[in-house]
């Protein structure tokens, strides 16, 4: 006679008191409420269970007997993740990884670093810094967030733009699949035989394993570093000037744009000196040696001001520098003294279409009655409109969520993609079928099924399924029959 789905649990529940520590396991609703969702705070359920794992043992151990008991099982990194990733489940066990916090090793030799999940992003540029080396990838949660969640998001951050993704910085992984497998993809050598599966992990949102080790890449600290401040009365000159430098063969360590309203909150915030007259304005980071850094700073000084700036504002010591980078990487908090709430909406577009995308917002804002503050990666076109709502007004978080998809769908249109570096987890499982095929979204079944048979690994989130597709109108029905008629329909 098979369980039922309750006495599975009841079952799995006391082979998890039998093999792991008391302190390991939240079981008690007030000890598990904290976990109930990951940064998007809008997209909640309280986990069945919670597990805190101090090993990589125990690791294996919850999985495998999540795997006899057939349990779904949802990682979680620090919980700084914007796209509802990290949300648990009523009848699934809530995996966090805080507790594997240890740098393994810094190899100088190689420049490389081996670090447990849950070390967070700053902290590996922190240990780094005494040997002159860093690591580039800065999302603006850096403080808190966690390697291991940046793997599963494929974060980015303010330099992106010349340093890459997390893709492009980690070299190495390990990690356990739901069948109990250790995979270990890459290592300290600078190419292996076979397919990329280490690129294929990336952004894969814990949908295929939990990562139990990272090995990234470090990098010298350049020698000399300037940031320019660019102030412009129209937003869409300052939208064009972003390409126009790339145009004339400048790549910026960093190029972050900020609109009128994303200004004033975070000078508000901080006062980091921006100029709150100016309609947007540029932050650009030049780095290098010194020869180089000189040149290309008049290169960039002539653009702006051909594309009309109003005002220019170099920083030189890096206390000035840190200054105005505080203002962008404390925006997003900082936006939240504009609206109750607020949507932070992750999408990319080719750079040549910013000013046309940008005013296309502004023209939605008048459509849904919602006001937008842009605050975002410029250089490699990743956008971050904030939709700003109270979810206490009536209507206003279904304007909200109906405005955010909108935007993304206008990202695909333009030739762009509904996520830049927050992942899709639940919150576009919409705008994500109108990005992608049936044939496509088919083959990256297949590809979850070949790592994760039972579909129990952060089950729902990342890829639709064809159900809802149809549902949305976006996607065609032949004969009557969807393919994969037996995935939940979430």
């Amino acid at each position: 006679m098979t369980d039922t789905a309750e006495q599975s649990r009841a079952r799995a529940l006391v082979a998890l008191r039998e093999a792991l520590p008391a302190r390991t396991l939240r079981i008690d609703e007030r000890a598990r409420k904290p976990f109930e969702s990951d940064g998007l705070n809008a997209l909640r359920e309280l986990p069945w269970v919670v597990a805190l794992p101090d090993t990589v043992d125990q690791v294996r151990q919850i999985l495998a007997i999540c795997h006899r008991f057939g349990i779904p099982v949802v990682p979680r990194g620090a919980g700084t993740g914007l796209s509802g990733g990290a949300r648990p489940r009523a009848d699934g066990l809530l995996l966090g990884l805080s507790r594997l916090n240890r740098i393994l090793e810094i190899d100088l030799n190689n420049a490389v670093m081996r670090v447990e999940p849950g070390v967070r992003n700053l902290a590996m540029s922190e240990a780094a810094a005494p040997h002159g080396l860093y690591y580039a990838p800065d999302p603006s949660s850096q403080i808190a967030c966690s390697i291991g969640g940046n793997v599963a998001e494929n974060a980015g951050g303010v330099h992106c733009l010349k340093y890459g993704l997390t893709v492009h910085n980690v070299i190495g992984l390990r990690m356990l699949t739901f069948a109990g497998d250790e995979l270990v993809l890459g290592g300290k050598v600078t190419d292996s035989p076979g397919y990329d599966l280490l690129a294929l992990v990336m952004g894969s949102e814990g949908l295929l394993g939990v990562v139990t080790e990272v090995t990234v890449k470090l990098l010298p600290v350049p020698p000399e570093k300037r940031v320019l401040l660019a102030a412009f009365a129209d937003i869409t000159a300052a939208a064009d000037a972003v390409g126009a430098i790339i145009a004339a063969g400048i790549v910026p360590a960093g190029l972050e744009m900020m609109d009128q309203r994303a200004i004033a909150a975070a000078e508000a915030f901080v006062h980091a000196g921006y100029p709150e007259s100016a309609a947007a304005i540029l932050l650009c980071e030049l780095d290098g040696v010194s020869a180089e850094v000189d040149d290309a700073l008049g290169r960039v000084r002539s653009v702006l001001l051909g594309h009309g700036a109003f005002s220019l504002r170099v920083a030189t010591d890096a206390a000035e520098q840190a200054k105005l980078w505080l203002g962008r990487k404390a925006a997003f908090p900082a936006v939240g003294r504009l609206a109750p709430d607020y949507f932070c909406m992750d999408g990319s577009i080719p750079r040549a279409r910013l000013g046309e995308v940008l005013r296309a917002i502004s023209a939605m804002e008048e459509t849904y009655g919602l006001a937008v503050a842009n605050v975002f990666h410029a250089g490699d076109g990743n956008l971050h409109p904030l939709i700003l709502f109270d979810a206490n007004a009536p209507g206003q978080i279904e304007r909200a969520e109906a405005m955010g998809e909108e935007i993304l769908e206008l990202c695909v249109a333009v030739g762009g993609s509904v996520s830049g570096e927050h992942g899709v987890g639940l919150e576009k499982l919409n705008p994500m079928c109108a990005q992608f095929s049936t044939s496509e979204l088919e083959q990256m079944y297949r590809v979850k099924a070949a790592f994760d048979p039972d579909g129990l690994m952060n089950p729902g989130k990342a890829i639709p399924t064809l159900a809802r597709c149809a549902e949305h109108g976006v996607m065609h029905v032949q004969g009557g029959k969807l393919p994969f008629p037996h995935l939940p329909r979430f």
